[in-house]
């Protein structure tokens, strides 16, 4: 895990002290294991300063023959403008993509869209984390197959892009790795896993989680 994390902060003496301990804390984050980080090039227009990860929920042997199986995907980025943003309301902003195959029955669900978002700030209540100026976009989109392909069963995606404003803490450093926990709860709960034995389960009141589509092949 800790080579995973070997170039993700900029050591460089121009960076911005509370974007380096943002980062410092993005690497102390440690997921449950059917989660797997990688460190990715970040954009460079949307901030003066930019840290970017991807993940994967894997399920080891849920394959054929074996094989380790996606369940779900995503990216969380964490942007620093040292001026602030106006939009943000902030100096800081976390901007994250989740995604998942679903069973048709669930993609069909009309309040699909309505409890994807409350499963996003759910992970982060029940973490605790203190965030504003939430926004998002949740999408689902269906693939029906004919003529060669019809033998292909339906296939139902959904795709939850969400960004939110960090609250900062003492010297304007947001607790970047509490952040990076809740986002990979969300992930987690899209690929249909229940909660980790170490974490409380769900609340009342929470929508149950959704069905899995099936073991993705790696």
């Amino acid at each position: 895990m800790a080579a995973a994390y070997e170039h993700l902060s900029d050591s460089a003496d121009e960076t911005p002290i509370p974007f380096r301990r943002a980062v410092e804390s993005l690497r102390a984050a440690r997921p449950r294991p059917e989660i797997e980080l990688e460190v990715v090039p970040a954009p460079k227009r949307l901030a003066p300063y930019a840290a970017a990860l991807e993940a994967t929920v894997v399920e080891r042997g849920a394959g054929a023959d074996g094989e380790d199986a996606d369940l779900a995907d995503g990216r969380l980025v964490l942007l620093h403008h040292p001026a602030g943003h106006e939009a943000w309301q902030g100096t800081f902003r976390v901007v994250t993509l989740a995604r998942a195959e679903l069973e048709p029955e669930m993609g069909a669900d009309p309040l699909l869209p309505e409890v994807s978002w409350s499963w996003l700030t759910g992970a982060l209540d029940a973490r605790g984390v203190r965030y504003g100026e939430a926004s998002g976009t949740v999408t689902r989109a269906s693939s029906h197959h004919f003529g060669g392909l019809a033998a292909r069963e339906p296939a139902t995606q959904l795709e939850i892009r969400a960004s939110w404003t960090p609250a900062e803490g003492p010297g304007g450093v947001p607790d970047a790795g509490a952040h990076l926990a809740a986002w990979c709860d969300l992930l987690c709960q899209v690929a249909g896993l229940p909660p980790a034995p170490q974490e409380p389960g769900p609340r009342g009141g929470v929508v149950p989680l959704p069905q899995r589509r099936g073991a993705q092949p790696r």
